[in-house]
């Protein structure tokens, strides 16, 4: 079994606290989630897995509306007692690039790319803490075969869930939150 990093070690029970986890290295963020306190370490991504982020956030940005803007792989603080702080793949908001955390209210789509080791966390945990504090759009993109589907979700405000507005295979084309169409296989 191997000894956790130093940092880690030290860490009270109770959780990581905002004002501590802002202390961390970028590197060390980079590689956690924060979920009510506990750290969840996520193995590094695969270049298919990032090549797939890179090339979806290329073509949003080429659509996407002022004053929205796109980025990948940047903290999302959903709450900061207890900590919550994730790391979507890709994401549409408003505001300064430079001031992070990025907050809920600045975001009108989060992007989710499912790994092996994000399963269940990306088609139950994280739509759920997204919806519960009103991102209006969500987009889960898995393998299906030899190519990608995306699955988009708009928010339900009278069940605070997210409800499907389709399923795209090969070609991704929508209106919401902003038209755009993506040709799937090509991510790949």
């Amino acid at each position: 079994m191997t000894a956790l990093p130093e940092w880690m070690s030290s860490l009270p029970e109770e959780g990581i606290t905002a004002e501590e986890y802002d202390r961390l290295p970028e590197e060390i963020c980079r590689r956690i989630e924060i979920v009510d306190g506990s750290i969840i370490v996520s193995p590094s991504a695969t270049p298919r897995h990032n090549r797939i982020a890179r090339l979806l956030a290329n073509r949003l940005e080429e659509v996407v509306p002022r004053p929205w803007q796109v980025t990948t792989d940047v903290d999302l603080r959903i709450a900061d007692v207890p900590l919550h702080n994730r790391r979507p793949d890709v994401l549409v908001f408003e505001g300064d690039p430079d001031v992070l955390p990025i907050r809920p209210l600045q975001v009108l789509l989060v992007v989710e790319i499912m790994s092996k080791g994000s399963i269940s966390s990306d088609r139950i945990d994280k739509p759920a803490e997204y919806a519960s504090v009103d991102i209006p759009h969500y987009w889960r993109i898995e393998r299906e075969g030899d190519g990608l589907i995306c699955y988009s979700y708009i928010l339900d405000q009278t069940t605070q869930s997210y409800a499907s507005s389709g399923a795209h295979l090969g070609i991704l084309k929508t209106d919401h939150p902003f038209p755009v169409d993506v040709d799937l296989d090509e991510l790949l």
